[in-house]
């Protein structure tokens, strides 16, 4: 906790255990809580993450939230939490048994990361439920992978690219589940393009029409295309975009309320709080309360 009450958020980078293989990170459950103690983490404390983390669970149940968003894992589920997400454990480890694959930034080949659309900010959900074949081509890539983490044979150098290469498989297989990527294509690249303006510049500009002269396009156009991928229009969009975080702000630092609304770039407190107010029902200071309380 802070002098303000609230849990500040750790800011998490890849780090590999000491002695492990260079590469991805892939742990059972109670091996992630070790992994966590050996860098003086408490796993279940809010993170927010420097690095891609893939959980799944086998058995049991796991409750996380990301981004303010509570979530439960079940058995066969899967839940991807991309870098810059703050990610929380809000249930005890020890209740599941599953497994996490964890790999930074830049660790996949140009074309695997194009393919999985990993330079894309994260769809709104991050849980996949593979079905059917599906199921059973993801489940069968992290058998492969937990034996070839365990068991190292031959050269370390074809160890560490048989580990990304079927990192790679997995990435690819989760990423094109039906509905993993939240229907993103039905807006094609006019769609992509302002989510990546709009994640750019979102503390610099909320005006649809500056997105729109910048890239090209008409409100019109980019109304529709974010319409037709996310169901809200593209004012709404980088609205939402603001909103989270500005909570992600109150509630992992103890930056003011006016601090606050000067960095995502609205001229004074009021037009912040009004802001706030009109897109939460709640006052900046009126969230900050309620989220410190609920985290006690």
């Amino acid at each position: 906790m802070d002098r303000n009450g609230h849990r500040e958020v750790t800011e998490v980078p890849f780090r590999l255990s000491v002695g492990a293989p260079p590469g991805a990170a892939v742990l059972d459950f109670p091996g992630l809580a070790a992994r966590a103690r050996s860098h003086g983490l408490d796993v279940h404390s809010p993170m927010r993450l420097a690095f891609h983390q893939l959980i799944t669970v086998r058995s049991g149940a796991l409750r996380c939230s990301v981004d303010f968003t509570e979530y439960e894992l079940t058995e066969g589920g899967w839940m991807w939490v991309r870098p810059g997400q703050i990610h929380q454990f809000r249930s005890d480890l020890g209740a599941a048994e599953g497994a996490a694959v964890l790999f930074p930034s830049g660790y996949l080949g140009a074309a695997t990361a194009a393919a999985a659309r990993l330079d894309r900010p994260a769809p709104r959900s991050p849980l996949m439920v593979p079905e059917g074949v599906d199921a059973e081509a993801v489940r069968g890539v992290l058998d492969l992978l937990e034996n070839e983490r365990r068991t190292v044979s031959g050269p370390l150098e074809a160890h560490i690219e048989v580990v990304r290469h079927l990192v790679a498989v997995l990435v690819l297989r989760l990423a094109h589940l039906p509905g993993a990527q939240g229907g993103e294509t039905a807006g094609g690249e006019v769609f992509r393009r302002f989510q990546r303006a709009v994640e750019r510049d979102y503390t610099r500009t909320h005006r649809v029409e500056d997105y729109a002269a910048r890239l090209g396009y008409s409100v019109r156009t980019l109304t529709r295309a974010t319409r037709a991928t996310v169901g809200c229009g593209a004012k709404r969009f980088i609205d939402d975009r603001v909103l989270l975080e500005a909570k992600r702000l109150l509630v992992h630092t103890d930056l003011s309320a006016t601090a606050i609304g000067e960095r995502l770039g609205f001229p004074d407190a009021t037009v912040f709080t009004k802001f706030f107010r009109r897109r939460s029902g709640e006052t900046p200071a009126g969230f900050r309360a309620r989220a410190s309380h609920a985290r006690r």
